[in-house]
């Protein structure tokens, strides 16, 4: 029997939160922080990447190991630490802003390289960080600070791009239902790949209208065997869909849906991980002497 102690709630809290009252990133690193002591994950070993953005402060909060990355970048960061360190468990944090605009150039790198980590993608519809400005998920006619007159262009359906990029695995879950958000990081934390989570997340400072988390039915549920399971109190009071993860076309159709859904809208566990394939290049490679490397660029 080990004499190490298992890790507590407590040992996981790290520094003093600076979110605002409400917010919805509370529930999602609680969900992490219950993911790792579920999984009894050794904290030494768990790797939290950000890039900027309210959600990005998440590596602060939490007693892992860290990087608070650059604007849009944490999936670069996160590809050369799983090249170098595979075993690492890494979890990233990235807003719609992070993810999907200044960051989705390596959004489709990351989906298509298929690196094995979980990405939580944060979605409460704005930059928050920066006092409300429209991001690539904000709903047409919303008024921010720099579309003052109202947001001109339909949001972008983040869960049909992912899946049309090749995502392996692609899941929609809210901040306001803690057991399924947390069963979804544990199914995609199962997932060897790039596991796309998508979160809806409350602003009641900046965004009060963004989610209606008060009605059972403003949601619709995908349940599958081989997906996620629905809330007790949801059954009856919405709809909820049989879908198997494996159908791409019915997924896309989901994910096309004005009509928001949460669950595991497709997975793929054959898809290669280009880490994985990295890495046995790498062990079957003999060294190169420094002075051989330096030579071979010599004019």
């Amino acid at each position: 029997m080990s004499d190490t102690p298992k890790t507590t709630m407590q040992d996981l809290n790290a520094n003093q939160i600076r979110w605002c009252e409400g917010c919805g990133n509370f529930s999602i690193i609680n969900a992490v922080k219950k993911l790792i002591l579920d999984l009894e994950l050794d904290p030494s070993q768990v790797v939290n990447i950000s890039g900027i953005g309210c959600s990005s402060r998440a590596p602060h909060y939490i007693n892992t190991y860290g990087i608070n990355g650059i604007h849009g970048r944490p999936i670069p960061i996160a590809t050369g630490l799983k090249l170098v360190r595979p075993e690492l468990d890494i979890i990233i944090h990235s807003g719609d802003g992070d993810a999907a605009s200044i960051g989705g150039n390596h959004l489709l790198h990351g989906v298509n390289k298929n690196i094995n980590c979980v990405f939580i993608m944060y979605d409460n519809g704005l930059y928050s960080l920066t006092k409300s400005q429209t991001s690539p998920t904000t709903p047409r006619g919303h008024k921010t600070n720099t579309s003052p007159k109202g947001s001109l262009m339909d949001p972008l359906k983040i869960m049909q791009l992912v899946i049309g990029m090749g995502g392996s695995f692609v899941a929609s879950t809210a901040d306001w239902i803690p057991t399924h958000l947390l069963e979804t990081l544990k199914k995609a934390h199962a997932h060897k790949g790039f596991s796309f989570v998508h979160v809806w997340q409350r602003c009641p400072h900046f965004f009060q209208d963004f989610v209606d988390n008060n009605r059972l039915d403003s949601f619709h549920f995908l349940t599958h065997e081989d997906g996620l399971s629905v809330p007790e109190k949801y059954i009856g009071q919405t709809t909820i869909v049989s879908h198997p993860p494996s159908n791409l076309s019915a997924a896309f159709e989901f994910a096309n849906s004005e009509q928001p859904y949460l669950g595991l809208f497709y997975r793929n566990p054959d898809k290669l991980v280009y880490d994985e394939l990295v890495n046995a290049q790498t062990r079957d490679t003999a060294p190169l002497r420094l002075e051989d490397i330096i030579n071979g660029y010599a004019i």
